[in-house]
C-alpha cells in the first residue's frame, strides 16, 4: 500500500483576483489602445478613470456598455461606463467600470448620455 500526497486546492484571494483582473484588463489594452488615466483592479471590477467625456466615448464606441451618472457637486458629475473585456480563452470576461468628470453643459454623444447603450 503507498500513500499518495494530496494539496488543498487553491483558492483565490483578494490579491490573486486584482491581479488577474489587471492583467486581463491591460493586456486589452495593449491591442485596444484605449486612453487610460490611471487603473485600480478590485477583485470585482477594473476602475479606470480617463480624463474627459471625449475619452469615455471612446471606450463606450469599442467595448459598449451602459453609462451611469451621480449626481456631483459645483456643476460636475460623474459618469461611470459599466462594460467588460472581450471574452478570453476560458470564455471569462473582466467587468471593467470606466469613470470620467462631465462638466453641466459639456457637449456629450446623445449615446454616451447616461441610460445610453451600445
Amino acid at each position: 500500500m503507498s500513500a499518495q500526497p494530496t494539496e488543498r486546492p487553491h483558492t483565490l484571494t483578494d490579491t490573486d483576483l486584482m491581479a488577474i483582473n489587471e492583467l486581463a484588463v491591460a493586456s486589452m489594452l495593449d491591442y485596444l489602445p484605449l486612453p487610460a488615466a490611471t487603473m485600480t483592479p478590485r477583485p470585482d471590477a477594473v476602475h479606470i478613470t480617463v480624463t474627459s467625456a471625449r475619452d469615455l466615448s471612446r471606450w463606450m464606441y469599442d467595448l459598449g456598455g451602459r453609462i451611469v451618472q451621480s449626481s456631483g457637486a459645483d456643476g460636475v458629475a460623474l459618469w461611470t461606463l459599466h462594460t467588460e473585456t472581450p471574452e478570453r480563452g476560458d470564455g471569462s470576461r473582466v467587468p471593467i467600470r470606466v469613470h470620467a468628470a462631465v462638466v453641466d453643459g459639456e457637449d456629450v454623444l446623445a449615446d454616451v448620455r447616461p441610460g445610453g447603450t451600445l
